[in-house]
């Protein structure tokens, strides 16, 4: 049986993960660099991908300790922090596409995160 520490710790590094490819693609972006030239493309994609499946792993791992109720029974700051996970992975393609935004991009990850992380605290209904 996994303790809900050590959920908490693959919750936490998928964010960390997650936090650095996005904020890594939006940098080279607003360089400039464009998908087919970057040098690193296939390890902020990978790093981009194994932190979208650990973050919820993590997430519905603490839950399932905590003894959350199943199924679309979830209460809603739980629906929020999906939303947000959602919007961070699909947010991936934004800087490549729009280059203008890139900028931008690189404030919202964080901003978006420190959302998720007040949400997971305080659990508004």
């Amino acid at each position: 049986m996994i303790s809900l520490t050590a959920y908490k710790v693959v919750h936490l590094l998928g964010i960390f993960l997650l936090m650095t490819a996005l904020g890594g693609l939006a940098i080279h972006a607003a360089n400039g660099g464009v998908r087919r030239e970057s040098l690193t493309r296939r390890l902020v994609s990978g790093t981009h991908g194994i932190a979208l499946f650990l973050i919820p792993l993590g997430g519905f791992g603490m839950l399932a300790r905590l003894g959350a109720p199943a199924g679309f029974g979830l209460p809603g700051w739980i629906w929020a922090k999906l939303a947000i996970w959602v919007l961070l992975g699909a947010v991936a393609i934004v800087p490549y596409r729009r280059p203008q935004f890139a900028r931008a991009v690189f404030v919202a990850v964080p901003t978006l995160a420190l959302v998720a992380a007040i949400v997971a605290l305080t659990k508004p209904s």
